[in-house]
């Protein structure tokens, strides 16, 4: 009977190793960054958000350039002016500048929902070549090894190089 239970033990720690050993040969890891960095689509869409937020910054500047101006026409004008007038201009530059910070505002949350739209499709496009390929290689999970996403070591399989491949980089 101690033997039989002495044997029942060894082939559950057999059997328990062996479910450990499988259960850890599931799992690889992928650099999603850098796969998505690597995609031609991404640079375009950087390049259409880069344009965009130029498109922005000069706007911005020439309503800055303009509100510029007139404080230097109004304080030289100033000496001239009634108290009312220059209570008028002093509200009107403040105006301006309620309007500049305004549109400031608008163009961050149009270029925030911009990069949403634009990379979507993009994140989305990696995420199901990421998981055609854990799963044509049988990985049950896929970590992100990306620098700052939590993972510590990042010894096993490496997904990147046959998912660029299933991409065509």
């Amino acid at each position: 009977m101690k033997k039989f239970k002495l044997f029942a033990v060894a082939v559950l720690l057999f059997v328990g190793a062996t479910s450990f050993v499988n259960a850890q040969s599931k799992i690889a890891h992928i650099d999603t960054q850098a796969l998505v960095e690597a995609m031609p689509e991404m640079k375009a869409a950087q390049s259409q958000l880069d344009k965009l937020k130029t498109t922005y910054d000069t706007e911005i500047k020439a309503m800055a350039k303009e509100l510029d101006t007139k404080i230097k026409q109004y304080e030289g004008e100033a000496e001239s002016k009634t108290d009312e007038e220059n209570a008028k201009r002093v509200q009107e530059v403040q105006g301006m500048q309620n309007n500049i910070g305004a549109y400031r505002n608008q163009a961050l949350q149009d270029l925030d929902k911009k990069q949403v739209d634009i990379f979507k499709p993009i994140l989305e496009k990696a995420r199901t070549a990421i998981q055609k390929v854990a799963r044509a290689q049988g990985f049950q999970y896929v970590l992100d090894s990306t620098t700052g996403a939590g993972l510590l070591l990042a010894e096993g399989t490496d997904l990147l190089p046959a998912v660029k491949k299933e991409l065509g980089l």
